[in-house]
């Protein structure tokens, strides 16, 4: 038995909503357990459309937004973010990064990696997965 299967079947709630891109494959958006709210790795799709949206900084603004959403269903923001994970197909977008989240965090900054990867789901440029805590 995995351990997240051993917990308590009230200790683990599903975090969904439709204003995020649907899950594409055999995970859920968010799952949260004592506090922590761990969003899957967001993809820049549109969630009405599901396709990508195209450029850089928009599909950087588009994550950012998918998280967004996901943290407001379960009544959290921006500020509740501990640590972040950020994948891109170029590491010379790393700066793009860094303007953007400018614009989003302040002090203090949550926790964060960035790698370069060889390949993204459905061709993305990023992904960001998303660590959220609230008492």
């Amino acid at each position: 038995m995995l351990p997240f299967q051993s917990l308590k079947r009230k200790q683990v709630k599903i975090i969904e909503t439709d204003n995020a891109p649907k899950a594409i494959g055999t995970y859920s958006q968010a799952i949260k357990i004592n506090g922590f709210l761990f969003i899957s790795g967001q993809i820049p799709l549109n969630p009405s459309t599901m396709e990508l949206v195209e450029g850089i900084e928009n599909q950087i603004n588009q994550v950012f937004e998918n998280i967004n959403q996901i943290l407001k269903a379960d009544g959290m923001d921006f500020s509740n973010i501990v640590k972040l994970s950020v994948l891109l197909e170029d590491l010379s977008h790393f700066e793009k990064v860094n303007e953007i989240m400018a614009n989003i965090f302040s002090k203090p900054f949550p926790a964060r990696a960035a790698y370069e990867v060889s390949k993204l789901p459905k061709g993305s440029s990023v992904e960001i997965e998303t660590i959220a805590f609230k008492e």
